[in-house]
C-alpha cells in the first residue's frame, strides 16, 4: 500500500500521529505500529520515512476497522519505505480532489456540538476519523496562553454551517520539542491567511478522552494540519 502523507501531528512529547491518502483508493490511511505509538524519531529530519507530502510504501498493512478510527492499519515499521515527495501542484490537486466544504460531509450526523464552539463524536459512533476540509473565508489562527498545560495553537473558522474554535496539532507549528508553539511560524501563517490565500485543513478526531472528571470520553474534532496553496509541500525537513 502506498500513501501520500497529508496528516502529521504532534501528540505527547516524543510521539506523533501520521496519516495519508491511499494513492489507489483516495481513502485516508493511518499507520499504527505493532510496536506501539509512533516516535518522532520516524520523522525524515531524524532519518525516518515520514514528512508532509512524502509518498510512503507501507508494505502490506492489516486493517483494524475500529469506529470511528476506521482508517487505522497495523504496520510493520521495518518494512516502511520512502519513495519520494510529490511536486507542489500534484500534492495540492490530491488535497483538493479529496476535500469537502462541509464538516458533516466528512464526519456525518454523529458530529455533535459540545460546549460553545467544540465538536466531537461519541465513543463507538462515526464511520471515519480523518478528512480534508476547504473552510469558509477568513480562518483565524492564534495561540491560547495556558499556565497549567502549556500554550496551544488554535484556529477559529467556519464551514458555512458550523462555527468552531479548534486546537491545531500541526507539528510544523511547534518547536524542536514538538510541544512549545513556534510563535514566529504561527505569526507567518496568520499573516498569509489574512489575504486571499486558499487553504485546506486536514481535520481529525482524537482518541477518546474526557474533558473533565464529570464528563464521558469523546473523540474531539481537531485540526491536524494547515495546507497553503502557495506552499502545499511545506515540510519539517
Amino acid at each position: 500500500m502506498r500513501i501520500v502523507v497529508s496528516h502529521l501531528t504532534r501528540m505527547q512529547r516524543g510521539y506523533m500521529c501520521v496519516a495519508g491518502i491511499d494513492i489507489k483508493t483516495g481513502l485516508h490511511v493511518r499507520p499504527v505500529s505493532t510496536a506501539g505509538r509512533l516516535s518522532t524519531k520516524l520523522l525524515s529530519r531524524y532519518g525516518g520515512p515520514f514528512d508532509m507530502a512524502v509518498v510512503v510504501n507501507l508494505g502490506t498493512p492489516r486493517p483494524l476497522q475500529r469506529k470511528p478510527q476506521t482508517e487505522d492499519y497495523l504496520v510493520d515499521l521495518s518494512k516502511v519505505r520512502t519513495i519520494g515527495t510529490l511536486p507542489d501542484k500534484n500534492f495540492w490537486k490530491l488535497l483538493v480532489r479529496n476535500s469537502e466544504t462541509k464538516l458533516r460531509n466528512i464526519f456525518g450526523e454523529d458530529l455533535l456540538q459540545i460546549g460553545g464552539n467544540s465538536y466531537a463524536v461519541e465513543v463507538g459512533k462515526g464511520s471515519v476519523s480523518l478528512g480534508c476540509l476547504i473552510p469558509g473565508p477568513n480562518p483565524h489562527i492564534y495561540i491560547r496562553r495556558r499556565s497549567d498545560r502549556g500554550d496551544q495553537v488554535r484556529m477559529r473558522f467556519s464551514d458555512g454551517d458550523l462555527y468552531l474554535d479548534c486546537g491545531i496539532t500541526d507539528m510544523r507549528l511547534y518547536g524542536e520539542d514538538h510541544v512549545s508553539p513556534d510563535e514566529r511560524t504561527v505569526q507567518r501563517v496568520a499573516e498569509r491567511l489574512q489575504g486571499d490565500m486558499q487553504v485546506i485543513l486536514s481535520v481529525g478526531l482524537t482518541r477518546a478522552y474526557a474533558s473533565g472528571p464529570d464528563f464521558e470520553p469523546v473523540h474531539w474534532l481537531q485540526i491536524n494540519n494547515i495546507h497553503l496553496e502557495d506552499d502545499p509541500t511545506w515540510q519539517l525537513g
